[in-house]
């Protein structure tokens, strides 16, 4: 069964296939080639149902889209939902990756505390049925960034009992306890009651 994800990130439709291949291997996961929506929610779960939302009317498949990002404690979760543009829209990953370093430049390492967040919507525009899980990766943030895998604020962030940055990690390292692998175990099962027929 094809479903849509709803992203232009070839990234995130590698890893999403990586992660569900192994537990669905009955879904092939598509990339998504309709318009942006407007991600005008004010949360996570929000923004991920308008993306899904859109994708499943757009090409009339099951659709899922994950919305991301990552919370930083002393600036009370921001850049949240602003992840992807907080250095402003269409600057990247690299100059958003720079701004959180030079914010973070005179903050303790004690008060250095951090999560990745995701939230998966899964709509199937068949049987109207809708959802949102959830999963978070708590660590903390180095001061310079470090490795060359991954993508995002991976060459910052240091999961919790690691020393060294997600984008240091292998693919499978980083598949096995992210916090997208972690809203996927909340999704697997929903998505094979919602899906798989018995």
């Amino acid at each position: 069964m094809r479903v849509v994800l709803a992203t232009h990130n070839a990234h995130k439709v590698a890893e999403f296939q990586a992660i569900l291949g192994t537990e669905l291997p009955e879904l092939e996961i598509v990339a998504y080639d309709g318009p942006e929506p407007v991600e005008d929610g004010t949360t996570f779960a929000e923004n991920a149902l308008i993306k899904a939302r859109t994708a499943a009317a757009h090409t009339g498949l099951p659709a899922l889209a994950d919305d991301s990002g990552i919370c930083v404690d002393v600036m009370g979760g921001a850049p949240g939902i602003f992840s992807a543009r907080w250095a402003g829209h269409g600057r990247g990953s690299d100059a958003n990756l720079a701004l959180l370093v030079d914010q973070l430049a005179d903050v303790h390492e004690g008060d250095r505390g951090a999560e990745f967040a995701c939230h998966i919507a899964i709509v199937v525009p068949e049987t109207g049925f809708e959802t949102v899980v959830a999963g978070t990766w708590r660590g903390r943030l180095a001061r310079t960034p470090h490795g060359g895998g991954g993508f995002g604020y991976d060459p910052l962030f240091i999961p919790e009992g690691s020393e060294i940055t997600a984008a240091e990690l292998t693919a499978d390292e980083k598949n096995a306890v992210s916090h997208r692998a972690r809203a996927f175990a909340e999704a697997i099962p929903v998505l094979r009651t919602s899906l798989i027929p018995d």
